[in-house]
């Protein structure tokens, strides 16, 4: 099929559209045209064993038996339909077209049907019959010929002399098609095409790098892939990369797996791989975090874009009880990020639908996925996002991460990454990752889609995958190539210690309106008999301050005393005593607890320290020349992970020249004055 054949038909599903306009919304015709299309495609291709399947279902008539798998063989698909009804048919009885289609419906396999079910065609079917529209639109896909082979008279398959069936529009074809409509119906509901759609360029650009590096693998006879998104949304990336890889290789097997948690995505991938030839019962329908769909299956590649920084509140009892109980036999043993960002729980989840790798080196998988900054660097030290990152470079599972251009997407202009995870790095890179600067790789677009005013164009495309490929071969011409957009690491270079630094706690000793103040709110002294009495022999010294501690108690001890009072023993009173009278003094006594310095809590600070690095040799040479008194509480110290992308590429760029930026004050305030003198005249 051409393009004007593929355009022409989508465009005869999309003229549903006028009979609609009036009693429809613009954003609601796809509720029509979606399912309608999908319920015509099941129809032409089940058409030439319909009567099979109709046959079969008479033999187990009066049978308690469960018919589907036989059903399911007779039809030739993992569908089929038990009614005696066409659309054709249907349209014959005018005064029973929502019953008779209703009735159709709900003869298909539970798979379609759930499917159709999403789309709340039922309802549909009731409000096209009211507004009077039934007839005319079911006419309309009636006509539509989506069948996949040419049909003789007798509902056989017509074959060409090759011996291979005559194409009429075929599933990957008819996959074209349906996105078509899919892109349409986006546009007429914008507030909610970004969440649902990822931009077919940088799907494009992702599958390229998730597959690029097993590219002779995959062209070898009998090649077998599944390939699994538990985001999956409408299916564009399952799509994308069979696309991908059946082009290496169109003997390939690809197995699609997804799990969604929209329902009307949900439907429309469902019917996207329905309409393909794919299983749609591999698409789960669900939370991927509280009801993983494919709990025992493993994937060779896996890919994602899931929603930035979606919470993950709803599913917090099941995901913290995974966490705590199953740890490590879990999915979600690494860590947990904060409950308003669950990007890193997708990784998490996907990680461990990998496949493991054998020992001789064959299986493994390779993982995908799109984040915006926030996963590389968000939480300290030993935080959940930390130790997710920790586990990842730990375990050499990150193989890159890939910058992309800004307001790429459809419904966010911000900034965005693909993270490369595999489980089977090529020997030259164990212990290494790249980080691919490719955020200048794009071309300004004509009319603007919502957030997206930038693409990544075909030729781009091709260079990011270059360059990519070369980072992960590390060729003689390379560096090159690269010209300051990769730079690799190793997996160590991402770690740090987070090392505290203390200060002594200096002191002098002030007796003043505040410190009193400060020293009669405090519990120790209000529970001192005769408070009030010992306050006012405390006054009497106002105004008075000592450079030690000792020298304080004792002339205090000596005015309690004097005035016929008893000194005050005890630990909380001598606490409450030093803070309140004691004043913080660069040149105060060091406060010492069992003979060693007391930290000063306001003086502290925290470093973060490379692991490679020794932490005393970087306190003599980072800390010391400044603080001569500093020192290193191991007790606190932490190791924590993270990826300072924007760091590692950034390039200084010196200021303008002073009398640059003058000239073009002096320049704007001459402009200024004239356009005030044409107004005043």
């Amino acid at each position: 099929m051409n393009t004007s054949k593929h355009t022409e038909l989508a465009n005869r599903a999309w003229s549903v559209a006028d009979l609609l306009r009036g009693d429809y919304k613009q954003s609601d015709y796809g509720k029509v045209i979606l399912p309608f299309t999908v319920l015509r495609r099941l129809e032409c291709v089940l058409e030439p064993t319909r009567e099979k399947v109709c046959k079969r279902l008479l033999d187990f008539a009066g049978q308690e038996i469960d018919t589907d798998r036989f059903l399911r063989k007779a039809s030739g698909h993992d569908f089929y339909n038990t009614s005696e009804y066409t659309l054709k048919k249907i349209l014959q009885d005018p005064p029973h077209l929502a019953r008779n289609l209703t009735e159709y419906v709900a003869s298909f396999s539970s798979n379609a049907r759930e499917v159709l079910e999403k789309y709340e065609f039922a309802q549909q079917i009731r409000r096209l019959d009211g507004a009077g529209l039934l007839y005319k639109v079911i006419g309309k896909f009636a006509d539509l010929d989506l069948r996949p082979y040419l049909l003789d008279e007798h509902n056989n398959v017509v074959r060409g002399d090759d011996g291979r069936p005559v194409t009429v529009v075929s599933n990957h074809q008819m996959g074209y098609i349906f996105e078509e409509l899919i892109r349409r119906f986006a546009e007429q509901s914008n507030e909610t095409a970004g969440e649902h759609f990822t931009p077919r360029e940088v799907i494009e650009l992702m599958v390229n790098l998730l597959v690029a590096p097993d590219a002779d693998g995959l062209s070898t006879p009998g090649a077998a892939r599944k390939v699994f998104d538990p985001a999956c949304g409408t299916g564009g990336m399952l799509s994308a990369a069979e696309e991908h890889i059946t082009a290496l290789n169109p003997d390939a097997t690809v197995k699609v797996y997804g799990q969604e948690l929209n329902p009307e995505s949900w439907a429309i991938c469902r019917s996207d791989l329905m309409i393909k030839g794919q299983n749609p019962d591999r698409i789960a329908f669900g939370n991927s975090f509280s009801d993983d769909g494919h709990p025992q299956e493993t994937f060779d590649y896996l890919l994602a874009n899931p929603p930035f920084g979606v919470e993950w509140k709803k599913v917090k009892e099941a995901v913290e009880y995974e966490h705590k109980v199953l740890g490590e036999s879990g999915r979600f043993g690494a860590g947990l990020p904060r409950v308003n960002d669950g990007s890193l729980l997708f990784l998490q989840h996907m990680i461990s639908k990998m496949k493991p790798v054998e020992a001789s080196g064959e299986g493994g998988s390779r993982v995908a996925i799109v984040f915006n900054g926030s996963p590389l660097f968000t939480g300290g030290a030993e935080s959940g996002e930390s130790k997710i990152r920790q586990w990842i470079l730990e375990n050499d599972w990150l193989e890159a991460v890939v910058a992309l251009p800004d307001q790429l997407f459809y419904n966010t202009g911000i900034s965005t990454y693909f993270w490369i995870v595999t489980n089977r790095k090529s020997p030259n890179h164990k212990g290494k990752v790249v980080l691919l600067d490719a955020r200048d790789y794009w071309q300004k677009m004509r009319n603007s889609l919502g957030s997206k005013r930038k693409f990544i164009t075909p030729d781009k495309i091709a260079e990011i995958t270059r360059l990519y490929e070369d980072a992960l071969t590390e060729t003689d011409d390379a560096e090159c190539l690269w010209r300051g957009k990769v730079k690799v690491f190793r997996n160590e270079d991402f770690g740090y210690r987070r090392i505290t630094v203390e200060r002594p706690l200096k002191l002098r000793f002030d007796v003043t309106e505040e410190t009193l103040a400060a020293l009669e709110e405090s519990k120790p002294v209000q529970k001192i008999p005769n408070a009030s009495a010992f306050l006012d022999a405390l006054r009497a010294m106002e105004g008075r301050s000592w450079a030690t501690k000792q020298e304080a108690w004792l002339a205090l001890k000596d005015a309690v005393i004097a005035a016929g009072l008893t000194w005050p023993t005890g630990a909380p009173f001598n606490k409450a005593l030093r803070d309140a009278i004691g004043v913080r003094d660069p040149e105060g006594e060091v406060q010492k607890v069992k003979g060693a310095p007391e930290p000063d809590p306001e003086l502290r600070d925290f470093e973060n320290v490379p692991l490679d690095e020794d932490v005393e040799e970087y306190l003599k040479r980072e800390v010391l020349p400044h603080v001569p008194d500093a020192w290193i509480d191991p007790s606190k110290t932490k190791i924590g992970y993270e990826i300072p992308f924007t760091r590692h590429f950034y390039v200084y760029e010196p200021p303008r020249p002073l009398a640059d930026i003058d000239a073009e004050l002096k320049e704007l305030e001459t402009e200024i004055q004239e356009l005030l003198g044409e107004v005043t005249e």
